[in-house]
């Protein structure tokens, strides 16, 4: 009798990783959490000098990074089960918190001064908080929010541009007074990212950012230190532009160049001892990653954002619901951008503009909002097509595991 071969049973083919249902979920996650071990170990490398000098300790500055990164993560947890619904309410009362802390914030008394700015209001335990942050997911929610509420209204450009436009107007206009020039290009990127996706005329659209761009160009100018830093911008390292404030664009651009392919080597900045970056671990940081890792660091950690983005950008598209394709959109722009820009004055490409770089830069006041609006970037791809599905089948082979575990 010949024996019959019994035919190899196939295990099913996995689909491609951006065909599942959790491809967005994870690359949000998995990029998210990168950009912060990143951001946490140079911040620690960056800030060991001037933490030593002034508390004795080289861990002091990191530590209350770390503690940031904590509160910042549970926000995101709890955000990420946040449903679209909760958001939209939340939406109104948060942009109301977010005016009335930047009037507080331009109180003497009330705001901390820095360095001619007051954008911060001092917290127990040496925190601080920048209401202009806060400002940045108020707007987003509330923007959404408010178009989809119009939807119906909107083939009027009128019902467009009002009441959104003047309302981003007025917490633009706070900003500058504290002044946050860089605050106020991320308040109107979000405002743009939301009328292209809401479908603004071509015409309409195109009005509006000749106007802000003439607009931009007056308040650039206005203001002594902002004609200087445009001055700097082109030939930072002049000595003459040194001297009037062409110094820490001309030391960023050093550190970058010293670091050639690989670092120097973690921890053997140059630029973050005295004399050398002003802000190594905030407006800076990312000049301390090319010093010390090198372009390898540098272009990872560009890539990580645009992993970021381009995870945003999909939750925006896959979803149905008309609120979160537009908040999602909206946060997508802000993180985006900042990031650019941050990324664009370190390497000499944008002018001196103080806005830090999300996720990596030192300051809970920026990384907390930026962490909870991730959060709800996880909370609408939880809502894509299978998600849910997917999460309950791996709850469930957990629990099994647990439980076989517990008998053994």
């Amino acid at each position: 009798m010949t024996a019959t071969a019994t035919p190899a049973v196939r295990s099913p083919a996995r689909a491609p990783v951006l065909h599942r249902p959790l491809a967005s979920y994870y690359l949000v996650l998995v990029s998210t959490g990168l950009l912060l071990a990143i951001g946490l170990v140079m911040v620690l490398s960056a800030s060991s000098v001037r933490s030593s000098a002034t508390f004795g300790s080289p861990f002091v500055i990191a530590a209350k990074q770390a503690i940031a990164i904590a509160i910042g993560l549970v926000g995101l947890v709890i955000a990420s089960r946040i449903p679209s619904a909760g958001w939209r309410r939340l939406a109104a009362p948060l942009l109301i918190v977010s005016l009335c802390l930047l009037v507080l914030v331009l109180v003497p008394g009330i705001g901390r001064n820095v360095d001619g700015a007051r954008r911060w209001i001092p917290l127990p335990g040496g925190f601080n908080l920048q209401p202009t942050e806060l400002a940045k997911l108020a707007i987003a929610l509330w923007g959404a929010d408010l178009l989809v509420r119009k939807r119906k209204l909107l083939v009027d450009w009128k019902h467009l541009l009002v009441p959104l436009v003047p309302v981003v107007g007025v917490v633009s206009l706070l900003a500058l007074l504290e002044p946050d020039m860089g605050t106020t290009i991320v308040l109107t990127a979000i405002m743009i990212a939301l009328l292209w996706v809401v479908g603004t005329p071509g015409r309409v659209f195109s009005g509006l950012i000749a106007g802000y761009l003439a607009l931009g160009s007056m308040v650039a100018v206005a203001e002594p230190y902002r004609l200087a830093r445009l001055r700097n911008f082109i030939d930072p390292c002049d000595p003459s532009q040194r001297l009037e404030g062409g110094f820490q664009a001309c030391q960023g651009l050093q550190a970058l160049g010293s670091g050639g392919v690989f670092g120097l080597g973690l921890g053997a900045s140059r630029e973050k001892w005295p004399g050398g970056l002003p802000n190594p671990y905030t407006d800076y940081v990312y000049a301390i990653v090319g010093e010390e890792l090198g372009l390898a660091g540098t272009l990872t950690v560009l890539l990580l954002f645009a992993v970021l983005t381009f995870a945003g950008i999909r939750i925006a598209k896959r979803t149905t619901d008309p609120f979160a394709r537009l908040a999602a959109s909206a946060v997508t722009a802000w993180i985006a951008l900042q990031a650019l820009v941050n990324i664009g004055t370190v390497v000499g490409l944008v002018p001196v503009t103080g806005i830090p770089l999300p996720l990596i830069s030192f300051g809970g006041s920026a990384l907390i909002p930026t962490l909870v609006a991730i959060g709800m970037l996880l909370s609408f791809a939880r809502d894509e097509p299978g998600a849910r599905k997917a999460l309950a089948v791996r709850a469930r082979r957990r629990q099994s595991g647990r439980s076989a575990q517990s008998r053994r």
